[in-house]
């Protein structure tokens, strides 16, 4: 008699039990759309992003897979893994373009900060967890130096925008874990005060001859730039002033797919990475960015309706700070090609081409998953 395990039917469920269709649906809509413009930005590329989208998702289907309760007990070896290769990067990292991010492990090479975009909230949701009802002032302090370590790591690489990213992450499992708005509003104040400080005072601070405290020169250029683009408009500011030119361009309906032309005559820069934001604005125009919008909205929705419906603190902790870590990635994007935002290098989240961004958020869907399948069970 035939084991009805091995049975096609059964099987395929086995395979599509641990996917939310709800997640999968917004997930495939984002990633067609990705497809789609990076047919525009860069075809030549566009079969590698398959074969990401491919790896991404099995990486999705495999975290799905594994229940809440092993996830965290993997919190603790992957911060420490992820501190040790940062460490490993400081000492003999590999140098591209100024910066060194990149630790050669033989076979391939590695780029460790990207496992802190899931190890950070990971190990926090964890570490709250393990004194829940008796969170305190000191806890919060203990949340931030494991915190404050690998992101110090990261900015020293320097890598201005995961190191945001990884500090986001980590700051939103902070908060939600209740920290006091009486802590929140100073810091809130200085960050205020220190940003009028640059806008009022921009055209002196941005002098050649000032330098800025614990800010690397290039740092204060993305800064300068975005206060006033013209300032070089053939050198650094030349990416934000031709992005903003195609966003305009694109009026209410846009030019049409693959009509773009700062996309096609090549004016705008990484166009299939960091900018590809603008190549859906010059191309689609304000109806295709409201409807990637809505989108992204469906996705961060479903995100916190996972979160409060999760059984334990530290699921609950996790789920919230990925959803938010969604819409970091998407709200910092946006800005910066927008002319907002300093550019940091952060991709449209699952739009953006790129392998390591895609594995590492699609890696966030599959916890969502996982925590969303296993609700009924703080304990499985």
């Amino acid at each position: 008699m035939t084991d009805q395990r091995f049975h096609p039917v059964n099987l395929l469920r086995g395979f599509v039990r641990p996917v939310d269709p709800v997640l999968l649906a917004i997930l495939a809509v984002l990633l067609s759309a990705g497809y789609l413009l990076m047919l525009s930005a860069s075809p030549e590329r566009a079969h590698n992003q398959m074969v990401n989208t491919g790896v991404a998702l099995c990486a999705m289907w495999a975290a799905a897979r594994l229940p809440p309760q092993r996830l965290m007990s993997l919190a603790v070896p992957l911060y420490l893994l992820g501190v040790v290769l940062l460490i490993g990067v400081a000492a003999f990292g590999e140098t591209s373009k100024g910066a060194k991010r990149w630790l050669d492990i033989g076979v391939t090479r590695i780029q460790p900060s990207e496992l802190m975009k899931i190890a950070m909230p990971l190990m926090l949701a964890w570490y709250f967890q393990q004194r829940e009802g008796a969170i305190n002032l000191r806890t919060f302090i203990v949340a931030a130096a494991l915190l404050a370590v690998p992101v110090a790591l990261i900015v020293t690489q320097p890598d201005l925008g995961t190191s945001l990213l990884v500090a986001a992450a980590g700051m939103y499992v902070i908060f939600f874990a209740g920290l006091s708005w009486k802590l929140i509003i100073p810091v809130a104040l200085l960050g205020v005060v220190g940003l009028g400080s640059i806008v009022v005072f921009g055209d002196q601070l941005c002098q050649p001859d000032t330098e800025w405290y614990a800010l690397r020169e290039y740092q204060k250029q993305r800064v300068c730039t975005l206060l006033d683009p013209t300032r070089d408009p053939l050198g650094k500011g030349f990416h934000i002033i031709q992005s903003t030119i195609a966003i305009g361009s694109g009026g209410v309906w846009g030019k049409g797919w693959m009509e773009g032309t700062q996309t096609h005559l090549s004016f705008i820069p990484e166009r299939h990475t960091d900018f590809i934001f603008s190549v859906l604005a010059e191309e689609f125009g304000l109806v295709g960015t409201l409807a990637l919008l809505a989108v992204y909205v469906l996705l961060l929705v479903r995100g916190f309706v996972i979160a409060l419906r999760a059984p334990t603190l530290a699921t609950r902790l996790l789920a919230g700070a990925i959803t938010m870590v969604f819409f970091t990635y998407a709200f910092v994007n946006m800005g910066m090609v927008s002319g907002i935002l300093p550019v940091v290098g952060v991709p449209l989240p699952f739009i953006s081409y790129g392998g390591t961004a895609l594995v590492t958020l699609c890696l966030g869907v599959g916890i969502l998953m996982s925590i969303h399948r296993h609700r009924g069970n703080a304990h499985d």
